[in-house]
């Protein structure tokens, strides 16, 4: 451990000049937040032409109709239209708030609102909740009308909105309520342990977000999500007796993937877009199934689908990100002390020089994360990197089934996966012309021409191998 602080402390050192040097960091935080908009609106517009192209892909041609891939073409317009004017005017209100000093104000009006309820300036992980809340409130108002536009818009011309107002309504209320009710608690514990262990918060907080939040995760995804949290905006139902439920839990046995329960989830009560998915502790797993996905591919196909999401699972893939997070968050951590502990850094920022001669945790790393921003977007698209590559593994182990199972029912797991990864996109009107810088930028998942085309690689390689072995 004291190696770890020493290292730590010469990190700090190494960027005293955050504590000396005149930076106008409120100038570089709008300088390089326009940066990454600008760059991300030009991503748009290289990937804009593209919806242009009358016919999709040759691997795709026989699977999409002309006015089916018209429709999908139209749809990925109008979603780029918004996605552009929506990200200028993000920025444009980000702009104006960090222009105007509105985090100062923010931070001013939680002291009085806590000072009203006799909550004086020592008070300060209560004054931090206030004003955390004071932005949720005044970020939430431009999404809202946002939203709107999006759900009963964009998404009825298309024909994917299933959501009424009423229900739009009731979802962003339980929405804030949850937020308050889960947030509040965790963000005072955050700040605790950063007030607990002063300097030497870094292993200290490292083990709070390793272990809590994790803990925590855990048993609300298993114990409250399913039974508190997921009732309050869908329907867990178990899946009922028939073919898929058969296939499901066999391929679940033979892989000795610790299924525990099996559910349909009414996705259709808002939207017809769908998707299948897992969670749970690693002794005690559920998969959930949209029933948009049951009802719209064949059981043979969803079977594909689940063995490519339990392909997740064996490679331990989701381990495997939660230790990247890990190791991002820890260098987060670690650069934090030196802005921390620069009065001048909040100065930048229209605080007083009250507040800054003691910088509040909580406002410190908020404006903290803004310089990161450029450092974030380059983050985001290695992340992605090795996600596609997750997913390329976890097609390729469905693929192979058959082969690691010795089991002739898995054949052709491949045709089906690409069956239905053709379906859903068909279903949801996806884009199959993609920019591959737009593609590298904001893709967690490859197109599905590439899966496509590794999933026939995947067969022939299959196939070599087998007349090699004869």
């Amino acid at each position: 451990m004291d190696i770890l602080h020493s290292q730590l402390a010469t990190l700090q050192q190494r960027l005293s000049f955050v504590a000396t040097d005149p930076i106008d960091w409120k100038f570089y935080v709008q300088v390089s937040s326009w940066a990454v908009t600008l760059f991300e609106s030009y991503l748009l517009l290289r990937q804009y032409p593209l919806y242009s192209k009358v016919a999709p892909p040759k691997v795709l041609e026989n699977h999409f109709d002309t006015a089916v891939f018209r429709k999908s073409q139209l749809y990925g317009r109008d979603k780029a239209r918004f996605s552009f004017f929506i990200g200028l005017v993000k920025q444009v209100i980000d702009s104006a708030l960090i222009f105007s000093g509105f985090y100062a104000c923010a931070w001013d009006l939680g002291g009085k609102i806590t000072g009203y309820f006799g909550y004086g300036a020592e008070y300060e992980i209560t004054q931090s909740l206030a004003f955390s809340a004071i932005l949720f409130i005044v970020s939430s108002l431009p999404s809202i009308p946002i939203s709107v536009y999006e759900t009963f818009v964009l998404e009825e011309k298309h024909g994917f909105n299933k959501t009424t107002p009423s229900l739009f309504i009731t979802d962003l209320l339980k929405n804030w309520v949850l937020g308050f009710v889960i947030g509040g608690p965790f963000l005072s514990a955050f700040l605790y342990v950063f007030k607990w262990a002063g300097d030497r918060f870094v292993p200290w907080l490292m083990a709070f977000l390793w272990e809590e939040p994790r803990l925590a995760f855990q048993i609300s995804m298993v114990i409250l999500y399913p039974t508190v949290i997921q009732p309050l905006f869908n329907k867990l139902s178990p899946l009922p007796a028939g073919e898929l439920r058969t296939r499901t839990e066999a391929l679940a046995g033979k892989l000795k993937f610790p299924l525990k329960h099996l559910y349909e989830i009414d996705g259709s009560k808002r939207s017809s877009h769908s998707n299948a998915y897992f969670f749970g502790l690693p002794w005690s797993k559920h998969i959930v199934i949209f029933d948009t996905l049951i009802k719209e591919s064949k059981p043979a196909e969803v079977e594909a689908v689940l063995a490519h999401e339990l392909g997740h699972w064996y490679h331990m893939h989701p381990t495997k990100l939660l230790c990247i997070s890990q190791v991002h968050i820890f260098t987060i951590l670690a650069f934090f002390p030196a802005f921390l502990h620069a009065p001048q850094f909040l100065r930048a920022f229209d605080f007083s020089a009250e507040v800054a001669s003691r910088p509040p945790t909580i406002v410190a790393f908020l404006l903290f994360q803004m310089i990161l921003t450029p450092l974030e977007a380059f983050v985001s698209t290695g992340i992605n990197f090795i996600s596609r590559r997750f997913e390329w593994e976890a097609d390729r182990f469905a693929c192979e089934l058959q082969d690691r199972l010795g089991d002739p029912e898995m054949e052709n797991m491949g045709d089906r996966l690409g069956r239905a990864l053709v379906t859903l996109h068909v279903k949801n009107l996806s884009t199959v012309w993609v920019d591959w810088l737009y593609s590298a930028y904001h893709h967690s998942h490859p197109t599905l021409t590439e899966r496509l085309k590794a999933l026939e690689s995947f067969k022939v390689k299959r196939d070599g191998d087998v007349k090699k072995e004869l």
